[in-house]
């Protein structure tokens, strides 16, 4: 997989964690393994110039998901389509404050916004109940998993 994570924010983004994390959310989704996938992380006035530009909203958000070749998820014992997913466009920014508000933190929220951006690039939506229901699902067990794998990674490099 191409995974590019450009830091344009003006924070300290932590630009090989994202882009592990991408890649294990492109697995678990059984993206084609060469794949290509740009996350961008922008300040403020960037995105809130994108938000405009192509939803129409004003104001800075969270992530924006720009799909390329409209990429689906993958299914067992069929070879996965290959070509773009698309771009990411992150601002850590506001990240940060939804992560306190959260109650987790900015690198969790961000965790949280990488692996939502992915599920829209995957065609996955939430405007109605049981999108929402079956997109927020599936991302929180991604997250878990996630977290999971982290911890015995951890866990296996202690002496």
């Amino acid at each position: 997989m191409s995974i590019e994570v450009l830091d344009e924010s003006g924070t300290d983004l932590d630009v090989n964690r994202l882009a592990t994390l991408a890649r294990f959310v492109m697995d678990r989704m059984r993206v084609h393994p060469q794949a290509e996938l740009c996350i961008k992380a922008v300040d403020e006035p960037t995105i809130a110039t994108l938000n405009a530009q192509w939803m129409e909203k004003e104001g800075p958000t969270d992530v924006l998901a720009f799909p390329m070749d409209e990429l689906r998820p993958g299914k067992v014992n069929e070879e996965p389509e290959e070509g773009v997913l698309g771009d990411l466009v992150l601002c850590p920014a506001v990240a940060e404050r939804q992560g306190e508000t959260a109650g987790h933190g900015t690198t969790a929220e961000l965790e949280l916004l990488t692996t939502h951006g992915i599920l829209h690039l995957l065609g996955y939506d939430h405007a109605e109940p049981e999108e929402h229901a079956v997109m927020f699902g599936l991302q929180d067990e991604i997250l878990a998993e996630w977290r999971a794998e982290g911890m015995r990674a951890g866990a296996d490099a202690t002496p």
